[in-house]
């Protein structure tokens, strides 16, 4: 491992501190920076995640994505913790917090709001930052690309209906144009580019491949790096000015996200995944599609809403959270993988 990789902890702990300073001195840049969108879908934050992304890409062995098939446990793993376990689970917590152990300390109003915001993290796996989480942990990138692909097919149609029934209401307006776009910014284009890639450097010799990607690699980290200080730089006004509220609706989020890993862990040991298998399938389940759910969010309750708050926890909580269930995956990984 490089230096950036070795203490990405540190760099990414070192990116969120910088990220909420800077926006606190300069929040008139990061304003110009949030405004740069397209459907709701940060440009500048599209492209770091395509710096982190697309190095993985080109790892992706065309000849070794057929074979996904012969070994359906692990996606068929990630599709039920996805759609049958995790949105159900999601809502379940924010009643349980906000309608009866935080009742004392949030108006009933305010509580809808934040299980609102909650459920449609529940409901949106993660696309993108799965392939930076997989790559973490030495998981297969083949296959991974099929668990995304798989789920964001599964989205497409699956979103709205779930996220209708969990809010109780007869009709839930999905921004398509977010959630079309993010798919292709985020899976399609910079896999298009990593098979190009590819093609081009195996013509010259195997050995290309390897030391392009090898170059590209610390690429990846200060991508994630990038996004997190941006993210916390959008942000800043709002940690220092709610806090108390924060840390309410990051508590039921982190009881999520951990209890959706040990779920998934507990079942790729009953199915007896390899690891380069059960720790991406363990991870695509419990990192969320935050820019959808934002989106959402702000669509059907407004931007100052506390649904929209409590997505933006989701982002905010996301990062330091998957960083160590990345560690906990990679202290398991067997000696030999």
């Amino acid at each position: 491992m490089g230096l950036f990789e070795r203490y990405l902890t540190v760099w990414v702990g070192l990116g969120i501190l910088a990220g909420v300073g800077l926006g606190l001195l300069v929040p008139g840049v990061f304003q110009a920076v949030a405004a740069l969108e397209f459907a709701q879908v940060n440009l500048v934050v599209a492209v770091f995640i395509w710096v982190m992304i697309y190095p993985m890409m080109i790892q992706i062995d065309w000849q070794a994505v057929k074979g996904v098939g012969q070994r359906p446990q692990g996606l068929l793993l990630t599709l039920v913790i996805n759609w049958l376990i995790k949105p159900f689970t999601m809502a379940a917590l924010g009643v349980l917090f906000f309608q009866h152990l935080f009742a004392a300390w949030v108006d009933p109003k305010s509580a809808s709001e934040y299980i609102a915001g909650m459920i449609l993290l529940g409901v949106a796996p993660c696309t993108a930052m799965v392939f930076v989480w997989s790559q973490l942990v030495k998981g297969d990138a083949n296959y991974t690309l099929v668990q995304v692909s798989v789920n964001d097919l599964i989205m497409i149609f699956a979103f709205a209906p779930i996220a209708a029934f969990l809010l109780g209401v007869t009709q839930v307006t999905v921004p398509w144009q977010t959630l079309l776009l993010s798919t292709l910014l985020y899976v399609v284009l910079p896999l298009l580019a990593g098979m190009a890639t590819r093609k081009v450097l195996l013509q010259r010799s195997d050995s290309a491949l390897g030391q392009f990607v090898a170059r590209l690699k610390p690429w990846s980290v200060v991508g994630l790096i990038a996004t997190v200080v941006l993210l916390f730089g959008f942000q800043a006004g709002t940690i220092v000015e709610k806090p108390g509220v924060i840390g309410l609706i990051a508590v039921p989020l982190v009881l999520q996200s951990y209890g959706i890993f040990f779920i998934g862990w507990w079942g790729a040991k009953w199915l007896k995944l390899p690891h380069d298998i059960a720790g991406p399938a363990c991870l695509i389940g419990t990192s969320n599609f935050f820019e959808l759910a934002v989106a959402v969010a702000i669509s059907l309750f407004g931007l100052n809403s506390g649904a929209a708050l409590a997505t933006v926890v989701g982002v905010l909580v996301e990062v330091p959270v998957m960083l160590s269930l990345v560690a906990i995956v990679n202290a398991r990984r067997p000696s030999s993988a």
